[in-house]
């Protein structure tokens, strides 16, 4: 089985501001607790995140609404938990981060 299932497109870019405050609130909150940047922990590592999906508004929608309200079966039987206090822009502004690193 493929651990990454990559999603071909294009990736379009993100400007370093948003990458960086992105950088900054998960080093604030409870994201490491399930992820790591390189390796996979509980959950999967950021950098195979960055791996799966294209860099596009459409993607990092999809990620920041599962960042909010949590989920499953996206990378095998881990459930991630919801975060309800983090509004769309946050969240979009985090995932905006870990797409930031693709190689």
């Amino acid at each position: 089985m493929d651990y990454i299932r990559a999603i071909p497109g294009l990736n379009d870019s993100i400007p370093t501001e948003i990458a960086e405050k992105g950088k900054v609130m998960i080093a604030y909150s409870d994201c490491y607790t399930c992820h790591k940047i390189q390796e996979r922990s509980v959950g999967p590592a950021f950098i195979d995140i960055a791996k799966r999906y294209p860099v596009k508004k459409v993607y990092i929608d999809m990620l920041a609404q599962k960042v909010i309200l949590g989920g499953s079966r996206s990378w095998g039987y881990p459930v991630m938990s919801p975060h309800p206090k983090l509004s769309l822009e946050e969240a979009r502004v985090m995932v905006s981060y870990i797409m930031s690193m693709k190689e």
